[in-house]
């Protein structure tokens, strides 16, 4: 499902009515009963005599939100709205709105005097839902006046917040949020998803996120600027390869990884684990002499073979050679995870990478030694796949990690670009960004992820696909997806599994995709 910035939304808005003929006010109507249909399951499916507060402001989320109101009230409820804004400010379409719930006789309340407020607080005492229709997709900045002061009595209330289009508060295009931002337990937003419904903190405001459509034709979103995508299984199962009845282990793909210095050998494990789990047919294991014997007690279905050291853990210039001849045989190479850090390892890596032209899974230590030289990014002859988290990414493009982390659609989708490359910027949610300016937003994955190891299973699962024959963006973002999915299985929604555990969920999590179970 493509996702749009706030004002790609608001081209389409634009484009329905001066090409499609669907005025603002058709849509307005369809957006509001949407959302009175979405009000109604957060109430158990009937209406009839529920409290229900709407809180409006003078935009068009404030007119869907109108809509909404009547449409709830026609069921039964006892609906009151209250106005952040004069009456009088309420013009064009939310302006018809108002009159016609005016004229219904539905209970309105501008919110000008103390005693307003007060009514307004009693109302969303004993209410059983709210609907958030203060501020839409354009807010940007602080909130402040009547617009925080109803956040503020929503945040405090008892009763559940269905958001409109956008929790009040929340920036549509970042994820931004104001502190007083309203705390939503479901959105409904219209037609096509926003960008910061996926991005946190507004992620965690939004509550359960709808999609409505609100009468748009196909043929006018498909219009829709950007190539952003939410990721999801519909998209996954067409990136998925299929595999002949037929097949052996050699046409299953095989991986070359470079991984694992004393210390870190569970980096190499897990990562060489996850590329079988992935599926593929053969894996090799190159890692420094000192490391190969754990490695080899550990693994037992992939080959473990030592490389040349200059010392302990650290790779001789004889290493670079071996790696590359391997991989020349093999259908990719992932090369980082707890490889080391020292100069002379990644004066190897990079070495590695200077000569390697198949496609590279370029992670963790390996991406610490392109960050020494980044001016080569663009030169690689390898097809890369780069999986940063937001520390790396800055060390790569001389950023802040929390900047990265705030502006990761843009910054994945630049990168992408200018490297010439598939760049998976990890995080929640993880961002893949592809060379010719696609851009994904992963949908699954689970807090309980936050532990160490988990970066490592994903460039092996990335990697593990990518031998399997698919290109290198769709095995990055079937890998991300599975890569979640597989998290989600192994949690079972507690906090505290080791993400060895994670590599033995993908099988069942590529089957569940596969066969469209999610």
């Amino acid at each position: 499902m493509k996702l749009v910035y706030a004002h790609e939304m608001g081209a389409l808005d634009k484009k329905a009515a001066e090409e499609f003929y669907l005025p603002t006010a058709v849509l307005m109507e369809n957006a509001g009963s949407a959302a009175a249909e979405t009000a109604a399951e957060l109430l158990g499916g009937d209406v009839y005599a529920k409290s229900v507060v709407v809180f409006a402001g003078k935009g068009n989320n404030g007119g869907d939100g109108l809509v909404a109101a009547r449409w709830l009230s026609a069921g039964g409820a006892r609906v009151k709205i209250f106005l952040a804004s004069p009456a009088a400010e309420f013009t064009g379409a939310a302006g018809v709105q108002l009159k016609i719930c005016a004229k219904s006789g539905l209970a309105v309340t501008e919110l000008k005097e103390e005693c307003d407020w007060n009514i307004a607080e009693i109302a969303a005492a004993h209410a059983d839902l709210m609907i958030d229709a203060l501020l839409g997709t354009g807010f940007k900045g602080e909130l402040g006046g009547n617009y925080k002061r109803a956040c503020l009595l929503m945040n405090g209330a008892r009763a559940d917040v269905l958001a409109v289009d956008i929790p009040s508060g929340t920036q549509a295009d970042t994820g931004e949020a104001d502190e007083n931002a309203v705390q939503a337990a479901a959105t409904v937003t219209m037609q096509l998803p926003k960008p910061g419904l996926y991005l946190y903190p507004a992620a965690e405001l939004a509550g359960k996120v709808v999609v409505a459509p609100i009468g748009m034709p196909e043929a006018l979103t498909e219009q829709a600027e950007g190539n952003k995508y939410l990721l999801d299984s519909e998209i996954v199962r067409d990136f998925l390869p299929i595999r002949s009845g037929n097949c052996h282990k050699g046409e299953a793909g095989r991986v070359t990884v470079a991984a694992g210095s004393p210390g870190y050998t569970g980096a190499a494990a897990l990562c060489a684990q996850a590329a079988v789990k992935a599926g593929a047919g053969l894996v090799s294991l190159y890692t420094p002499l000192c490391s190969r014997e754990v490695l080899a007690v550990k693994l037992t279905e992939v080959m473990v073979k030592g490389l040349i050291e200059r010392m302990p853990g650290v790779l001789g210039g004889g290493a670079a050679a071996e790696v590359l001849d391997a991989a020349a045989k093999s259908d990719v190479l992932a090369i980082g995870p707890g490889l080391g850090t020292s100069e002379a390892t990644g004066e190897v890596i990079l070495n590695i990478l200077e000569n390697y032209e198949g496609t590279a899974v370029i992670d963790a230590d390996a991406l610490t030694a392109l960050s020494r030289k980044a001016e080569i990014l663009p030169q690689l002859k390898c097809t890369k796949i780069l999986t940063p988290h937001p520390g790396e990414m800055a060390r790569l493009c001389g950023l802040s990690a929390a900047e990265v982390d705030v502006r990761r659609i843009e910054l994945a989708e630049k990168y992408a670009a200018e490297w010439n490359c598939v760049l998976v910027l990890k995080g929640a949610p993880t961002v893949i960004g592809c060379p010719d300016g696609t851009v994904y937003v992963n949908t699954t994955g689970t807090p309980a992820m936050a532990t160490g190891g988990c970066g490592d299973v994903l460039t092996g699962i990335i990697a593990g696909l990518c031998a399997q024959g698919i290109e290198a963006e769709a095995a990055a973002a079937c890998g991300v997806y599975l890569h979640g999915l597989a998290g989600e299985l192994a949690a079972d929604g507690c906090i505290g599994f080791a993400a060895g555990e994670l590599a033995a969920f993908v099988p069942e999590a590529r089957r569940m995709a596969e066969n469209g179970e999610i």
